[in-house]
């Protein structure tokens, strides 16, 4: 019987190990030097001046959310084919999401759907790099700067990756990476804000230790006990033993990209004149394919071929505002029409970088039977 080839999984080596080993036999597990280390090293590859490290992509959402200010009746609009998180951090700071459809060739946020979006309430656009791919980061800047929005970039699939020539991390005023077992590195559970802006920083900051605006080592080193909560925040830390994994996983997270971007052009040749079709890639980005997601006829039949065989196929995602949560706040169905179409077609294939060449082949050859 052929063993179960999952859609994603994680890579971890010795050299892991023994960054994780060191950091438990430190004398700090918490708040200590391999945080602000991951975060230095996330900033230098990124490009970025500023990197808040927490316990996972959705409090790293939550915190970008709170920073810039989001409050009970403000809109941020986000695109209809995302993970659930996007939507909720919105919600968690009292806004309202407006969803806008996507692409249908790439299922990216349509830059056109989010010009129609816009109210007098609306005060952030969150654009995802969904599978990897970046959005269109001038056409979503153009809009945000003309309407005077923030711009967010839900990035949880895409560190590493490049538009126009620049890294992801640069391209909006706040950026999210997840760490998560089945991304490019992990952290075991974690994630990080990056930003250019002092301020959101410092409040995204404050906002991951309780609202508090001194952490315990900065009033260690300044020989004092007194502190001060400023405002409501939470306590979305993360840990030294963690962060050490992200930074040795960081040091090979270029060479796992090209690897994935080198399955993907055996998927794309294999499926070449089929039935199934792979999203579209745009000129100008390097895609960093944390999922390769194809559109198949008959998908839940297909899917359920693939799962018997012992291939890990899954489908991200159904469109947030159709969860049973989001339809009882009110939306419908129909609201996002291509982004609707699209789900009923959408198939995530194995992908990630200790993938070899007879297993795509497996997954071609199954899929390929219809």
């Amino acid at each position: 019987m052929n063993t179960f080839l999952p859609y994603g999984h994680q890579m971890i080596d010795d050299e892991d190990i023994a960054a994780v080993v060191q950091a438990l036999r430190s004398d700090f597990l918490t708040t200590g030097p391999a945080v602000e280390l991951f975060e230095s090293d996330i900033c230098a590859y990124t490009g970025t001046a500023h990197g808040l490290a927490v316990s996972s992509g959705t409090a790293a959402l939550h915190a970008a959310m709170h920073a810039l200010g989001i409050k009970e009746g403000d809109e941020v609009i986000v695109p209809a084919i995302t993970f659930a998180a996007t939507s909720n951090a919105v919600l968690y700071c009292g806004g309202n999401t407006v969803f806008a459809d996507v692409e249908a060739d790439t299922l990216l946020i349509d830059p056109q759907a989010v010009e129609a979006a816009i109210t007098p309430r609306t005060k952030a656009i969150i654009g995802v790099d969904y599978a990897g791919q970046p959005c269109n980061w001038d056409a979503l800047r153009r809009i945000a700067d003309r309407h005077g929005l923030a711009l967010v970039a839900d990035a949880c699939h895409a560190i590493g990756g490049e538009y126009n020539g620049r890294k992801v991390g640069t391209l909006a005023d706040v950026t999210v990476f997840s760490f998560h077992p089945v991304k490019h590195i992990t952290t075991g559970e974690g994630g990080m804000a990056v930003t250019n802006d002092a301020a959101l920083a410092a409040r995204m900051r404050a906002f991951r230790g309780h609202g508090i605006t001194t952490t315990a080592a900065e009033r260690e080193k300044m020989g004092g006990w007194y502190y001060e909560m400023v405002e409501l925040g939470y306590n979305y830390r993360i840990t030294d033993f963690q962060c050490a994994l992200g930074s040795s996983q960081l040091k090979k997270l270029d060479g796992w990209i090209e690897i994935r971007n080198a399955l993907a052009t055996l998927y794309d040749a294999a499926f070449a004149g089929t039935a199934v079709a792979p999203l579209a890639r745009r000129d100008g980005v390097r895609h960093a394919y944390h999922l390769y997601v194809v559109r198949t006829p008959e998908r839940d039949a297909v899917f359920k071929r693939m799962r018997d065989a012992q291939i890990g196929v899954n489908v991200h995602y159904i469109p947030v505002y159709l969860h049973p949560y989001y339809r009882e706040l009110g939306y419908a169905k129909g609201l996002c029409p291509v982004a609707e179409a699209a789900y009923a077609e959408i198939l995530t294939l194995p992908m990630w970088a200790g993938m070899q060449r007879d297993e795509i082949e497996r997954v071609v050859q199954l899929l390929e039977r219809q």
